[in-house]
Parts: structure tokens; sequence; C-alpha cells
């Protein structure tokens, strides 16, 4: 039997289990947030790498901080919108026009976060003078905390927002 599935010599189930359970328990109450760290974590690991290849004179490209922080956001906006459309917030818009508001208003919601994430590398890197190294990877980084929080707000209040009516208890109903 696996870890999980040992039993004690009276036949019960060991502690293992019931840690299990507590865990499963905790995910599923906090499961969006939990799915959204995760898909985000993926998504900002693609966006360090894309920006590290294309600023890296390793890889052979070295474009400019910015341009390339535009370029891999474009790769990241398609991926994120895809995951957190299915995976995080399970958003049913119902039809294709519901589909593209979702999409226009995620693109607009991340073309602000991209300004805003241009600008903090833009005066870290030009003005402050990271550069190189590791200063120019922590641009990069400082950016992309300041955006996933934003990006949380702005998908979780606006973008994939339950747009299902409510329906009004009976009780409501009879005191208006």
């Amino acid at each position: 039997l696996s870890s999980f599935e040992r039993q004690d010599h009276q036949g019960e189930m060991t502690k293992e289990n019931d840690d299990m359970e507590k865990l499963i328990k905790i995910y599923r109450k906090h499961k969006e947030g939990i799915d959204y760290l995760f898909w985000g974590g993926i998504t900002f690991l693609l966006s360090m790498v894309l920006f590290w290849a294309f600023t890296s004179d390793i890889v052979g490209i070295g474009w400019n901080e910015v341009f390339a922080n535009n370029i891999d956001w474009v790769i990241c906006v398609i991926f994120a919108f895809v995951v957190n459309k299915f995976f995080v917030f399970h958003s049913k818009a119902g039809n294709i026009n519901g589909f593209f508001t979702e999409f226009a208003q995620f693109v607009t919601a991340r073309i602000f976060t991209l300004l805003l994430e241009d600008g903090i590398i833009w005066l870290l890197c030009s003005v402050a003078g990271w550069q190189t190294g590791l200063l120019l990877i922590a641009a990069k980084f400082i950016g992309q905390f300041v955006v996933i929080v934003t990006n949380y707000i702005l998908s979780k209040l606006w973008i994939f927002k339950d747009r299902t009516p409510k329906q009004i208890p009976p009780e409501q109903k009879e005191e208006k």
C-alpha cells in the first residue's frame, strides 16, 4: 500500500489520509486563488524566460529592454487569456460576442498593466541604470510582481466576473 493507504494495526487509516483530506479541503476552498497563482506562475516563468532570451547577447537576440518586454507580452497575454478563462475563472461567456467581450477586456486590462510594467522597466533600466545581469532581471521581476497583483484584481472584478443574473430570494421580492 502507498503511504496514503496504509492502515494502522487496528485497521484505521493513518494520519497521512487526514492530512491529504485537509489539503483537499483547503484547495477546494481557495481553488480560484491557488489556480491563479499556479497559472500566473507559469505565465511569469514564460515571461521571464522570453525576456531573458530576447535581451540576451548569449542567445544572440539582444533587443532593447522595453521592445523585448512588449514582444514577450504579446505571447504571454494570449497564453494567460486561455488559462485564465478556462482553468482559473472557468468563464462561460455564453456566445461568441461574450467571448470577444472578455478577450477585449482582457487585452485592455493587459495593455494598462503593460504600460505600467514598461514604465517600471524603463525607470529602473534607463534612469536607474539597471541594464545588465541580475539588475536587469530584477527590474523585470519587480515589474512582473506589480502586474500580477493588478491583473488578478482586474480579472476578478471586471473581466471574468460572474455575469449570470442573481436570483432574488422570495422574501426580498415581497418587501419591494
